[in-house]
């Protein structure tokens, strides 16, 4: 690894039984409860799920899947360029830096692999996925300039 080479943090699921994540390369983050704003629940998952406190989140990304396993999922997508802290053991999985251009070889949910380009291109999108139980089955994405 190279100094100025871009890393993204990326958990391993695999802690937890039945959940969506299991087997699955994701970033950190979590649900965030009524009246909390995005980019506050960001900065409070990340510290709960890595020890690593993010300064000045940006927002880079809306996406939606209705229907998901039973619910309707919106998920705000972030990245943060600084942050303080140490890496601690996750209770998501394994936490690991990954170069970005590597990113896109991990086991990712396949959805990942239709916005994780326009993330590292600094595009902001927002993006529609169809599901049918676990497998995608359509998607729509809207690029914002």
């Amino acid at each position: 690894m190279q100094e100025g080479d871009i890393q993204r943090l990326i958990v391993y699921g695999y802690k937890k039984a039945n959940d969506i994540h299991t087997g699955k390369w994701n970033g950190p983050g979590g649900k965030f409860g009524a009246g909390e704003m995005p980019d506050k629940c960001v900065i409070c998952e990340v510290y709960e799920e890595s020890g690593l406190s993010v300064r000045d989140p940006n927002l880079c990304s809306l996406l939606m899947s209705p229907k998901f396993q039973g619910n309707d999922w919106y998920v705000f997508v972030f990245t943060a360029d600084e942050f303080t802290g140490e890496l601690t053991d996750s209770p998501e999985g394994r936490l690991e830096w990954i170069l970005d251009e590597k990113v896109l070889d991990l086991n990712l949910r396949e959805s990942n692999h239709v916005f994780m380009p326009w993330i590292q291109a600094n595009k902001f999108s927002s993006a529609k996925f169809e599901y049918e139980g676990d497998q995608m089955r359509g998607h729509l994405m809207v690029f914002h300039s």
